[in-house]
């Protein structure tokens, strides 16, 4: 049930015992994948785990802006700070929580992380709600390395939306992409912004996608992301 399309009273009446807040971000993942990636990946994971869900379940409206500054050398990167992102995502993880009280924080960005956990954290223990964050490529294990607008993502965007993907661009993606999130020394990480450490803005060759992955990337994201309202309910 998205919360968006329902009235008031639909709301009230509902059996829905645990909402979803899908969360994301709109930055670069290099030529050839659309700015969404992480907001569009984290709405479809989320409607797709509510369907997925022994019960019934809410789906609030998506978050597409997150902290993602590290990316902002690249034209069309939308961010926020990690105290504004806290406290905009806090209040509105609590607005639903007076509803549904169980919250699941559906997450696609990696750059969100920390902010998430501690938001949830501070919503949990100040007893406003019980929240928690879920991000779905912690939970999937696929052949192809993660990175950021490589195979995995890429992958994903192919199976949801493939008229946003530009495959004739893979080529460039690949020639300029970085091999890690970093720039490290003795295990420091000396550089704070993706264009030190890749030209095309993405980590990884988007090659290495196809949609049949990104279909068991979401179906596998979904499946855990059921288990996890299960047991959230069950608290």
């Amino acid at each position: 049930m998205k919360l968006s399309e329902q009235s008031w009273t639909d709301a009230r009446d509902s059996d829905a015992d645990v909402a979803l807040l899908p969360v994301g971000s709109t930055e670069q993942h290099g030529p050839h994948a659309p700015l969404g990636v992480d907001h569009l990946s984290a709405e479809a994971i989320a409607e797709a785990g509510a369907d997925a869900y022994d019960g019934e379940a809410v789906v609030g409206p998506t978050i597409p802006v997150g902290v993602a500054e590290e990316h902002r050398a690249f034209d069309g990167t939308m961010w926020v700070t990690e105290d504004s992102f806290r406290a905009y995502v806090g209040d509105s993880v609590r607005s639903l929580a007076d509803s549904f009280d169980r919250v699941v924080v559906v997450n696609g960005h990696g750059g969100n992380t920390d902010a998430l956990r501690e938001l949830c954290g501070r919503v949990t223990r100040d007893g406003d709600g019980y929240a928690v964050p879920f991000t779905w490529f912690d939970v999937v294990a696929p052949d192809v390395p993660l990175g950021h607008g490589g195979g995995v993502e890429t992958s994903l965007m192919l199976h949801l939306y493939p008229e946003l993907v530009r495959e004739e661009r893979f080529d460039e993606a690949a020639e300029g992409m970085g091999e890690n999130f970093g720039v490290f020394v003795d295990g420091t990480n000396i550089a704070y912004d993706f264009e030190a450490f890749t030209e095309s803005g993405n980590i990884g060759d988007p090659n290495d996608a196809s949609a049949a992955l990104g279909e068991e990337l979401l179906d596998e994201s979904a499946a855990a992301l059921a288990n996890v309202m299960a047991a959230v309910v069950a608290r």
